[in-house]
């Protein structure tokens, strides 16, 4: 489901944080995903708080190319239904996201973190070892 997990830690990476995502594995680098958009998230939502508008932009267009690497990570061939769900929801919270940014929404920024919250805790109980073999299993019907 996720078999470009590589595109999606690129994202991360172009937000400023690159420790240690040469060496973490395919389930890490979703983790990482979820956590820089929980941060990016929270720091708009201060900005918003403050009426910095600058700081308002550029934390949610960061929050948005995080989802977007989310959304791109997706393989609808191998996690079919579950991975169609997964990509409309990203392309909504996107869309919320440039909504909060337009309207100066607190509201619609703490709905996109609460569902990358929620994503992030099923994520969390996963087992690496089934991403990693699912990924692996990827790599083989390409190769």
């Amino acid at each position: 489901m996720y078999a470009n997990a590589a595109f999606g830690a690129q994202q991360y990476a172009n937000v400023g944080v690159r420790s240690g995502i040469e060496d973490a594995s395919p389930h890490r680098l979703i983790q990482m995903l979820f956590e820089g958009g929980l941060q990016r998230l929270a720091t708009a939502k201060g900005a918003l708080q403050r009426e910095d508008r600058a700081a308002k932009g550029e934390q949610i267009g960061k929050a948005i190319g995080i989802i977007g690497g989310l959304r791109e990570s997706l393989n609808v061939e191998q996690g079919g239904e579950l991975a169609v769900n997964l990509e409309s929801l990203y392309a909504y919270m996107q869309r919320r996201l440039l909504e909060a940014n337009i309207e100066s929404s607190i509201e619609k920024v703490e709905e996109v973190a609460g569902l990358l919250r929620d994503l992030k805790e099923a994520w969390d109980g996963i087992s690496p070892e089934k991403v990693t073999d699912a990924a692996d299993a990827d790599v083989r019907q390409t190769a």
